[in-house]
């Protein structure tokens, strides 16, 4: 995981780039976006009801080899000259698609490979090295590759992916129960997934807060931070890259915080808490002027946000049964990033009508206060009467 998001962390960088030389205008970026999150959303549920089905393992192992097949297509075209918008939007919709199976499946391996009472600790490593990889040395080493060769950096990227592929190759396989009901009862699988969730204030509450926290600033900052960099602030590549590592050194520090606190007491609040204010630093990327403080704010964001994830992850893990957890994590993932290809449809033509820094801004504010009303709903913070997340039996009854 290590290596393949350092190569993630390039592809950060290299796509953004490669879009902007193509076309100069935040809609450009936004439609690739939106190709990318389409497939990912439709594919999702099946992507649950997969990984509880078959070994995770193999499930991992089929989506890298269909992602990095992708990218390396990216990287292929763009040595030879012959890139277009549209082989990026079609190839990031593979991208995406892969992507829907592999998110689900790592979600639900996890309690297959940790001790019960280490998830939280789990978890904090795994959000210590995503942002290590993905937020810091990737967009570093993206940047500076960029700068030599957009095409070279998706082939770096593709490479990373091998050694995902190796590394679960050598992992031992853990297969699940497969259900009685037979392979044309995929539908009910989605339905016993959906009702678990429906069932519990904390689940379909924290995934409705992300999604609309998610169509509101989303789109604006993975569409309109490449923009400022490249004109406002006269940056390249580099730029870019170390903006994006600056929020990678933030994620760090918060995991290595929250590895060593464990979980709090009143989880579901500081989960809201701290999303809120990671949400509200995207605002300072439109109150930036200068790149220091849009690595302030990336810092925070990430920093924040990480904390957040971390006790999210570690509490689904505790009270999600093992037999449901891919199909909960797959409708975690579908309905959070459900209205995202409408985030990156809006972007470009707000963007265009009130200016980029103003449609950062205003989704900054608005998600922060979106997400902050959904720790209200009734029954939302009634699960921290729990003695501890770590004392929660793994029952379907939680």
């Amino acid at each position: 995981m290590t290596i393949s998001l350092i190569g993630d962390g390039i592809f950060l960088v290299a796509l953004a780039w490669q879009v902007y030389e193509l076309s100069d205008t935040p809609t450009a970026l936004s439609l690739v976006g939106l190709a990318m999150t389409v497939p990912h959303v439709i594919f999702l549920l099946l992507g649950g009801v997969v990984s509880d089905r078959f070994d995770r393992r193999r499930v991992l192992l089929l989506a890298d080899l269909v992602r990095g097949s992708a990218v390396a297509a990216m990287g292929w075209l763009s040595l030879t000259g012959q890139i277009e918008l549209w082989h990026l939007m079609v190839l990031a919709a593979i991208y995406g698609g892969g992507t829907a199976f592999f998110g689900p499946a790592f979600d639900a391996i996890v309690p297959d490979l940790v001790a019960s009472d280490l998830l939280t600790q789990a978890n904090s490593v795994d959000q210590f090295v995503r942002p290590a990889a993905w937020r810091l040395l990737g967009p570093a080493l993206g940047g500076a590759l960029v700068g030599w060769s957009v095409g070279g950096a998706f082939l770096a990227d593709a490479a990373t992916f091998g050694a995902s592929i190796v590394a679960l190759l050598l992992m031992s396989p853990h297969p699940i129960d497969a259900p009685k009901n037979g392979v044309g009862s995929a539908w009910a699988d989605v339905r016993e997934g959906f009702g678990f969730v429906r069932a519990r204030v904390w689940l379909w509450g924290t995934l409705l807060a992300a999604t609309f926290a998610y169509l509101l600033f989303i789109g604006p900052q993975e569409v309109l931070l490449p923009l400022l960099v490249k004109t406002d602030w006269g940056g390249n590549p580099l730029t870019l890259g170390i903006i994006l590592a600056m929020g990678g050194v933030g994620a760090i520090g918060s995991a290595l915080i929250m590895g060593h606190r464990g979980a709090p007491r009143k989880f579901m609040t500081f989960m809201y808490v701290a999303w809120t204010l990671s949400t509200l630093a995207v605002a300072g990327y439109g109150l930036a002027h200068l790149p220091w403080q849009a690595m302030l704010a990336c810092f925070l964001f990430n920093a924040l946000e990480t904390a957040g994830t971390i006790v999210w992850a570690t509490t689904k893990q505790r009270l999600v049964p093992r037999q449901l957890l891919g199909r909960v994590s797959s409708l975690d993932w579908f309905v959070s990033i459900g209205l995202l290809p409408v985030s990156y449809a809006l972007t470009g033509p707000v963007a265009s009508a009130i200016g980029a820094r103003a449609t950062l801004v205003g989704a900054g504010i608005l998600g922060a206060i979106v997400t902050f009303s959904f720790l209200f709903l009734p029954g939302m913070r009634s699960i921290e009467r729990s003695e501890d997340l770590t004392d929660v039996p793994q029952t379907a009854d939680v």
